[in-house]
């Protein structure tokens, strides 16, 4: 009796563990989208709206989903401490400390931390250039993204059920 019930509690252990596993290969595209959605909303805000860069982050994380949301924010908090960071330094302070939130990739993280160089030092027209350029860029870790998913998704679903059928087989 109380080896089918530890065999019972590995297999449902090890399924979890690879629907985990394949739940991050679901949400990277979906955040990824996210992150974009945030940076096409804040050049509607410094190109159109004619917003001063921290108001329009604050308005751009008041409508955005987790964990972009998250990341505008923190910006937005940094910014509003009062220490003497440079915009730079709290978008990258910002991103670092959301980041393993997150499952997005070291690539989007770079991504973001070069656009943070270049917002609040140049004119309005230079920012929405850069802000396309990220957007480029997450758009192609996106479609990376998607490929992922559809390969690896699938195969961390079956190989968690599989190894902890192995480990329940080897045990009993």
């Amino acid at each position: 009796m109380v080896k089918l019930i530890g065999a019972a509690l590995i297999l449902f252990a090890g399924t979890m563990i690879g629907f985990m596993q394949a739940s991050r290969f679901a949400a990277r595209p979906r955040q990824i989208r996210q992150l974009g959605y945030a940076l096409q909303r804040l050049e509607t805000e410094i190109g159109f709206g004619f917003t001063p860069l921290p108001e329009a982050i604050a308005r751009c994380a008041a409508h955005l989903a987790e964990p972009a949301a998250s990341i505008l924010r923190g910006v937005n908090e940094k910014l509003g401490e009062g220490n003497e960071l440079t915009f730079r330094e709290c978008w990258e302070s910002a991103i670092t400390s959301s980041w393993p939130g997150t499952a997005m990739k070291a690539a989007e993280q770079s991504a973001l931390i070069r656009l943070g160089a270049t917002l609040g030092i140049s004119d309005r027209d230079d920012q929405m250039k850069h802000l396309r350029l990220a957007m480029q860029q997450l758009k192609a870790e996106e479609d990376a993204a998607r490929d992922d998913q559809a390969r690896y998704e699938k195969m961390w679903k079956s190989l968690g059920v599989l190894i902890a059928a192995l480990v329940v087989i080897l045990i009993v």
